[in-house]
């Protein structure tokens, strides 16, 4: 074997080589971990708390609404200060400042539910903050040819959080109460700061330009981010996707516990089992996603993904003529966890690729806010509609959605890239 038949060997099992078994992203991706299991703690318990403390639905509901409207609000700005600040160090600081930020709930009660709302208000902010910062970062953690497959390892991460923190949640604050799972969280954060600050990233990529990265005003910085998305192509794809994906996914929210409790006679036990078993195939998606991102563009991964997804509904919406077991159901919301991973790693893969680096913070941040905007006009419409529309008729305009954006996917997801200067358009 010749020298260059060894370096050529050597090059290729790197590639091959999980990006777990480096180190820097094996940090940030367990520090992802622990920071998403002790948010779900407290996702479950602050809920759970405001409607024992209010005694109403109406309580309860507030908190997702105190978490929402900051986001939709200042999401797309704070995007400019993750692109204008370190990403390592926006995810250190930002991690400890939302286990500070955490404290204040030790005090809160019955008649001071207005810490709980602030509270909810502030960590929706600072997420808005991390979470983009963490996206950016990625790359500058694994080799560009194993992007795809860090980021369908990061969504493994997220659903392994869910599917552990959700259920331990409940019983943290059945146990401890929330001043115990406002503790744990709070280290987790700690614990979350820690891992990051022991990583060492690579440097920013350059501007594609090759010029050094303009230094812009505020909001001239904003504006650019909105038109950068409206410039390149994929990035006004992925958005308009996002948006309709996610307005879809409102619609489930608030139809989802209808159709279980009242087409299939489910239990309360049995519609959490089944919110939360798709996070195993979330878990699946992520680890088979890796592997399938190596041979096929990221664009096939969210137009096939979205077609099985928006397919698995339609099956699942029409299948309680059928069968009602709980069984059957808890199969069918664990398959559609895996292209619901497919589509969301190809996504980011893609705005990763064809975002000039020092955008990479606030179009994650604008593309989040318009989804999440879209979320909530899904939840409105859906609540408007079901007093008068059956409610599998309407699912099956929810999974009539998702077929949508798998025909946009494969139609309009086609990156762009910058080569020596001159664009270049790759499937």
């Amino acid at each position: 074997m010749t020298d260059t038949d060894t370096d050529t060997a050597t090059a290729t099992r790197a590639r091959t080589r999980s990006p777990l078994l480096r180190r820097d992203f094996a940090l940030v991706w367990a520090s992802s971990f622990i920071s998403d299991t002790g948010d779900w703690l407290l996702m479950i318990a602050l809920p759970l708390f405001a409607f024992a403390a209010t005694g109403s639905a109406l309580g309860a509901s507030t908190v997702f609404l105190a978490e929402l409207i900051p986001m939709l609000v200042l999401g797309s700005f704070l995007g400019v200060l993750v692109d204008r600040w370190d990403h390592r160090r926006t995810m250190i600081l930002t991690n400890l400042l939302q286990g500070a930020m955490l404290i204040p709930l030790l005090w809160a009660s019955a008649d001071r539910m207005w810490i709980v709302y602030a509270v909810a208000a502030i960590e929706a902010c600072l997420g808005a903050i991390v979470n983009p910062a963490k996206q950016a970062l990625v790359p500058r953690l694994v080799d560009a040819d194993q992007l795809g497959t860090g980021n369908a390892l990061m969504a493994v991460s997220e659903n392994l959080a869910r599917l552990i923190g959700s259920p331990l949640g409940g019983l943290a604050f059945t146990l401890v109460g929330l001043p115990g799972v406002v503790v744990i969280d709070a280290a987790s954060y700690v614990v979350s700061a820690g891992l990051v600050a022991l990583s060492r990233p690579g440097a920013r990529q350059p501007h594609p330009s090759g010029e050094p990265i303009p230094r812009l005003h505020f909001l001239r910085q904003w504006a650019d981010g909105l038109a950068t998305i409206k410039r390149v192509k994929p990035l006004a794809a992925v958005t308009g996707i996002t948006t309709l994906a996610q307005f879809a996914q409102g619609i489930f929210l608030v139809l989802f516990i209808v159709y279980v409790v009242q087409d299939l006679g489910a239990s309360d036990a049995e519609v959490g089992l089944l919110r939360g078993v798709q996070a195993i195939g979330g878990v699946i998606g992520g680890l088979l996603t890796g592997v399938l991102i190596r041979h096929f563009a990221p664009r096939m991964l969210v137009g096939w993904g979205y077609l099985l997804f928006g397919a698995i509904s339609l099956v699942t919406w029409n299948l309680s003529g059928v069968t009602t077991a709980v069984w059957v159901y808890v199969g069918l919301f664990i398959l559609v966890g895996i292209p619901g991973v497919a589509t969301m790693s190809g996504m980011i893969t893609i705005v990763q690729r064809v975002t000039p680096p020092d955008a990479l913070g606030r179009v994650f941040a604008s593309v989040t806010t318009f989804g999440g905007a879209a979320q909530g006009a899904g939840l409105l419409v859906a609540g408007l509609l079901s007093a008068q529309v059956d409610v599998v008729a309407i699912l099956n305009g929810q999974a009539g959605v998702y077929l949508l954006c798998g025909v946009l996917g494969l139609a309009l997801l086609r990156e762009r890239t910058v080569i020596g200067g001159a664009p270049v358009t790759t499937a």
